[in-house]
Protein backbone atom coordinates (compact mmCIF):
# COMPACT_ATOMS: atom_id res chain seq x y z
CA UNK A 1 0.00 0.00 0.00
CA UNK A 2 1.63 3.28 -1.13
CA UNK A 3 0.15 5.61 1.45
CA UNK A 4 0.60 3.39 4.48
CA UNK A 5 0.35 5.14 7.84
CA UNK A 6 1.46 2.04 9.68
CA UNK A 7 -2.07 1.55 11.06
CA UNK A 8 -3.47 -1.05 8.71
CA UNK A 9 -7.15 -0.88 9.62
CA UNK A 10 -7.22 2.92 9.17
CA UNK A 11 -5.44 2.67 5.84
CA UNK A 12 -8.04 0.18 4.66
CA UNK A 13 -10.95 2.32 5.93
CA UNK A 14 -9.45 5.30 4.07
CA UNK A 15 -9.33 3.17 0.91
CA UNK A 16 -13.05 2.41 1.26
CA UNK A 17 -13.95 6.10 1.73
CA UNK A 18 -11.74 7.13 -1.21
CA UNK A 19 -13.41 4.51 -3.40
CA UNK A 20 -16.84 5.95 -2.56
CA UNK A 21 -15.72 9.49 -3.43
CA UNK A 22 -16.48 8.79 -7.09
CA UNK A 23 -20.04 7.59 -6.36
CA UNK A 24 -22.15 4.65 -5.10
CA UNK A 25 -20.56 1.19 -5.09
CA UNK A 26 -21.77 -2.35 -4.56
CA UNK A 27 -19.66 -4.64 -2.41
CA UNK A 28 -18.16 -6.11 -5.59
CA UNK A 29 -17.38 -2.58 -6.75
CA UNK A 30 -15.63 -1.79 -3.45
CA UNK A 31 -13.56 -4.96 -3.71
CA UNK A 32 -12.51 -4.05 -7.27
CA UNK A 33 -11.71 -0.43 -6.38
CA UNK A 34 -9.78 -1.11 -3.18
CA UNK A 35 -8.15 -4.48 -3.82
CA UNK A 36 -9.33 -5.59 -0.37
CA UNK A 37 -10.57 -9.11 0.28
CA UNK A 38 -14.39 -9.30 0.06
CA UNK A 39 -14.93 -10.09 3.79
CA UNK A 40 -12.58 -7.25 4.80
CA UNK A 41 -14.27 -4.73 2.49
CA UNK A 42 -17.69 -5.76 3.81
CA UNK A 43 -16.64 -5.61 7.47
CA UNK A 44 -15.09 -2.15 7.08
CA UNK A 45 -18.02 -0.73 5.09
CA UNK A 46 -20.52 -1.96 7.69
CA UNK A 47 -18.37 -0.59 10.55
CA UNK A 48 -18.13 2.79 8.79
CA UNK A 49 -21.90 2.68 8.28
CA UNK A 50 -22.33 2.26 12.05
CA UNK A 51 -20.43 5.53 12.51
CA UNK A 52 -22.49 7.25 9.74
CA UNK A 53 -19.36 7.73 7.60
CA UNK A 54 -20.88 5.34 5.06
CA UNK A 55 -24.58 4.95 4.22
CA UNK A 56 -26.69 3.04 1.66
CA UNK A 57 -28.68 4.38 -1.26
CA UNK A 58 -32.11 3.13 -2.37
CA UNK A 59 -30.48 0.27 -4.27
CA UNK A 60 -28.52 -0.84 -1.20
CA UNK A 61 -25.20 0.38 -2.63
CA UNK A 62 -22.62 1.94 -0.32
CA UNK A 63 -22.30 5.75 -0.44
CA UNK A 64 -20.49 8.39 1.62
CA UNK A 65 -22.40 9.02 4.86
CA UNK A 66 -23.80 12.17 6.50
CA UNK A 67 -21.17 12.25 9.26
CA UNK A 68 -18.56 13.35 6.70
CA UNK A 69 -20.64 16.43 5.87
CA UNK A 70 -20.93 17.23 9.56
CA UNK A 71 -17.16 16.97 10.04
CA UNK A 72 -16.56 19.14 6.96
CA UNK A 73 -18.98 21.71 8.36
CA UNK A 74 -17.14 21.73 11.69
CA UNK A 75 -13.85 22.27 9.84
CA UNK A 76 -15.42 25.42 8.38
CA UNK A 77 -16.30 26.81 11.80
CA UNK A 78 -13.17 28.97 12.05
CA UNK A 79 -14.03 30.63 8.72
CA UNK A 80 -17.60 31.08 9.93
CA UNK A 81 -16.53 32.71 13.22
CA UNK A 82 -14.05 35.00 11.48
CA UNK A 83 -16.91 36.48 9.44
CA UNK A 84 -19.63 36.29 12.09
CA UNK A 85 -18.54 39.23 14.27
CA UNK A 86 -19.10 42.06 11.78
CA UNK A 87 -22.22 40.42 10.30
CA UNK A 88 -23.90 40.01 13.71
CA UNK A 89 -22.93 43.53 14.77
CA UNK A 90 -24.52 44.92 11.60
CA UNK A 91 -27.64 42.80 12.18
CA UNK A 92 -27.91 44.07 15.76
CA UNK A 93 -27.51 47.67 14.62
CA UNK A 94 -30.20 47.52 11.92
CA UNK A 95 -32.74 45.57 14.01
CA UNK A 96 -31.97 47.07 17.42
CA UNK A 97 -32.04 43.57 18.93
CA UNK A 98 -29.46 41.06 20.16
CA UNK A 99 -28.09 38.83 17.39
CA UNK A 100 -26.69 35.30 17.75
CA UNK A 101 -25.13 32.52 15.70
CA UNK A 102 -25.94 28.92 16.70
CA UNK A 103 -24.48 25.58 15.63
CA UNK A 104 -25.87 22.15 16.38
CA UNK A 105 -23.85 19.97 18.74
CA UNK A 106 -25.43 16.54 19.17
CA UNK A 107 -28.86 16.98 20.72
CA UNK A 108 -28.20 20.58 21.75
CA UNK A 109 -27.32 23.85 20.05
CA UNK A 110 -24.51 26.13 21.11
CA UNK A 111 -24.20 29.90 20.75
CA UNK A 112 -20.86 30.36 18.97
CA UNK A 113 -21.04 34.14 18.40
CA UNK A 114 -23.25 37.01 19.56
CA UNK A 115 -23.72 40.79 19.37
CA UNK A 116 -25.81 42.10 22.25
CA UNK A 117 -28.17 45.05 22.23
CA UNK A 118 -26.26 47.73 24.09
CA UNK A 119 -28.97 48.98 26.47
CA UNK A 120 -32.50 48.42 27.69
CA UNK A 121 -34.40 45.18 27.98
CA UNK A 122 -32.69 42.50 25.90
CA UNK A 123 -32.32 38.76 25.43
CA UNK A 124 -28.80 37.87 26.54
CA UNK A 125 -27.31 34.59 25.29
CA UNK A 126 -23.61 34.41 26.25
CA UNK A 127 -21.21 32.80 23.76
CA UNK A 128 -20.74 29.16 24.75
CA UNK A 129 -24.30 28.80 26.07
CA UNK A 130 -25.88 25.41 25.35
CA UNK A 131 -29.59 25.53 24.55
CA UNK A 132 -32.25 22.97 23.73
CA UNK A 133 -32.98 21.69 20.22
CA UNK A 134 -36.63 21.25 21.24
CA UNK A 135 -37.65 24.92 21.21
CA UNK A 136 -36.75 28.26 19.63
CA UNK A 137 -36.52 29.54 16.07
CA UNK A 138 -32.84 28.63 15.61
CA UNK A 139 -33.59 25.07 16.77
CA UNK A 140 -36.28 24.94 14.07
CA UNK A 141 -33.73 26.07 11.46
CA UNK A 142 -31.08 23.56 12.58
CA UNK A 143 -33.68 20.77 12.53
CA UNK A 144 -35.74 21.58 9.42
CA UNK A 145 -33.30 20.30 6.77
CA UNK A 146 -32.09 17.22 8.69
CA UNK A 147 -32.25 13.74 7.16
CA UNK A 148 -35.73 12.18 7.77
CA UNK A 149 -34.73 9.73 10.51
CA UNK A 150 -32.89 12.36 12.55
CA UNK A 151 -35.73 14.82 11.97
CA UNK A 152 -38.30 12.31 13.26
CA UNK A 153 -36.20 11.65 16.39
CA UNK A 154 -35.65 15.36 16.99
CA UNK A 155 -39.37 16.15 16.88
CA UNK A 156 -40.09 13.89 19.85
CA UNK A 157 -40.88 16.21 22.75
CA UNK A 158 -40.31 19.35 20.64
CA UNK A 159 -42.40 22.51 20.98
CA UNK A 160 -42.75 22.64 17.17
CA UNK A 161 -44.23 20.16 14.67
CA UNK A 162 -43.27 18.58 11.35
CA UNK A 163 -45.86 20.87 9.70
CA UNK A 164 -44.18 23.92 11.23
CA UNK A 165 -40.79 22.78 9.89
CA UNK A 166 -42.30 22.26 6.45
CA UNK A 167 -43.31 25.93 6.57
CA UNK A 168 -39.79 26.87 7.66
CA UNK A 169 -38.30 25.08 4.63
CA UNK A 170 -40.78 26.79 2.31
CA UNK A 171 -40.22 30.31 3.71
CA UNK A 172 -36.51 29.99 4.43
CA UNK A 173 -36.83 31.45 7.95
CA UNK A 174 -38.35 30.59 11.34
CA UNK A 175 -39.89 32.52 14.19
CA UNK A 176 -40.78 31.67 17.77
CA UNK A 177 -42.89 33.47 20.34
CA UNK A 178 -42.30 32.44 23.95
CA UNK A 179 -41.22 28.98 22.78
CA UNK A 180 -37.80 28.76 24.45
CA UNK A 181 -38.42 31.32 27.19
CA UNK A 182 -41.62 33.15 28.22
CA UNK A 183 -41.74 36.73 26.95
CA UNK A 184 -38.97 36.24 24.36
CA UNK A 185 -39.49 36.21 20.58
CA UNK A 186 -36.94 35.41 17.88
CA UNK A 187 -36.38 35.10 14.13
CA UNK A 188 -33.76 32.83 12.53
CA UNK A 189 -32.44 31.88 9.08
CA UNK A 190 -30.03 29.18 7.84
CA UNK A 191 -26.33 29.54 7.05
CA UNK A 192 -25.29 27.06 4.36
CA UNK A 193 -21.85 25.58 3.73
CA UNK A 194 -20.25 25.02 0.31
CA UNK A 195 -22.28 21.79 -0.17
CA UNK A 196 -25.51 23.76 0.54
CA UNK A 197 -25.95 21.91 3.85
CA UNK A 198 -27.30 23.98 6.78
CA UNK A 199 -24.33 24.46 9.13
CA UNK A 200 -25.59 27.22 11.45
CA UNK A 201 -28.51 29.51 12.26
CA UNK A 202 -28.45 33.31 12.54
CA UNK A 203 -30.98 34.77 14.99
CA UNK A 204 -32.25 37.99 16.46
CA UNK A 205 -34.11 37.81 19.76
CA UNK A 206 -35.73 40.16 22.22
CA UNK A 207 -38.85 40.85 24.26
CA UNK A 208 -42.22 40.15 22.63
CA UNK A 209 -43.22 43.74 23.50
CA UNK A 210 -40.79 45.00 20.85
CA UNK A 211 -40.70 42.10 18.39
CA UNK A 212 -44.50 41.62 18.61
CA UNK A 213 -46.24 38.27 18.07
CA UNK A 214 -45.20 38.39 14.39
CA UNK A 215 -41.43 38.96 14.67
CA UNK A 216 -40.82 37.60 11.17
CA UNK A 217 -42.69 40.51 9.60
CA UNK A 218 -40.26 42.91 11.26
CA UNK A 219 -36.94 41.16 10.98
CA UNK A 220 -37.03 38.12 8.65
CA UNK A 221 -35.45 39.93 5.69
CA UNK A 222 -32.58 41.36 7.75
CA UNK A 223 -31.86 37.93 9.28
CA UNK A 224 -32.03 36.21 5.86
CA UNK A 225 -29.61 38.80 4.41
CA UNK A 226 -27.15 38.27 7.28
CA UNK A 227 -27.32 34.48 6.88
CA UNK A 228 -26.72 34.89 3.14
CA UNK A 229 -23.59 36.98 3.82
CA UNK A 230 -22.19 34.23 6.07
CA UNK A 231 -23.11 31.53 3.53
CA UNK A 232 -21.31 33.49 0.80
CA UNK A 233 -18.20 33.81 3.00
CA UNK A 234 -18.15 30.03 3.52
CA UNK A 235 -18.59 29.40 -0.23
CA UNK A 236 -15.68 31.70 -1.07
CA UNK A 237 -13.38 29.90 1.35
CA UNK A 238 -14.72 26.39 0.69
Amino acid sequence: MDNSSGVGVLDKAALVLSALESGPATLAGLVAATGLARPTAHRLAVALEHHRMVARDMQGRFILGPRLSELAAAAGEDRLLATAGPVLTHLRDITGESAQLYRRQGDMRICVAAAERLSGLRDTVPVGSTLTMKAGSSAQILMAWEEPERLHRGLQGARFTATALSGVRRRGWAQSIGEREPGVASVSAPVRGPSNRVVAAVSVSGPIERLTRHPGRMHAQAVIDSAARLSEALRRSG
